[in-house]
């Protein structure tokens, strides 16, 4: 008896990746004083960066004919196309257009992340990202 799809069991699998980048927190709406009391050194007006790590992780059925769940070269490739390369060595604020109006948080460049990776992945797998914005912080989409 062989297993569908539908039955197939399902496992998570994930790829690990790192990308440098600047980025300023900062509100326009508020005032400089708002700004520095919220945001901190965060809000460091010649910027600031981080050495991010990102985990990827994709949950699916195992492919009956491949063992696979997504196959993880094909992964990597979408990460570096996508990610690694779009915002690697860039000051998010001024380099990238998805941060033109969007203030680059960690919270931020998750959803970012995800929603450029969910459009290139089979809407059979589920999507979670994980971005490391230091050794102890990191956030988590979705949640």
């Amino acid at each position: 008896m062989t297993t569908s799809w539908a039955d197939a069991p399902r496992v998570a699998v994930f790829r690990k990746e790192h990308f440098n980048a600047a980025h300023r927190l900062n509100n326009p709406n508020w005032s400089d004083e708002k700004n520095a009391r919220v945001y901190g050194k965060c809000n460091n007006p010649n910027y600031h960066g981080h050495n991010y790590e990102l985990i990827v992780q994709v949950t699916g059925p195992v492919d009956p004919e491949t063992g696979y769940v997504v196959d993880m070269k094909v992964l990597s490739d979408l990460i570096k196309e996508h990610v690694t390369d779009r915002f690697d060595h860039k000051n998010l604020n001024m380099d990238t257009e998805e941060f033109a109006d969007l203030n680059p948080s960690a919270e931020n460049i998750a959803i970012v992340i995800y929603n450029i990776l969910r459009n290139q992945l089979s809407e059979g797998l589920d999507l979670k990202v994980k971005l490391y914005e230091t050794e102890r912080n990191f956030v988590e989409y979705p949640a």
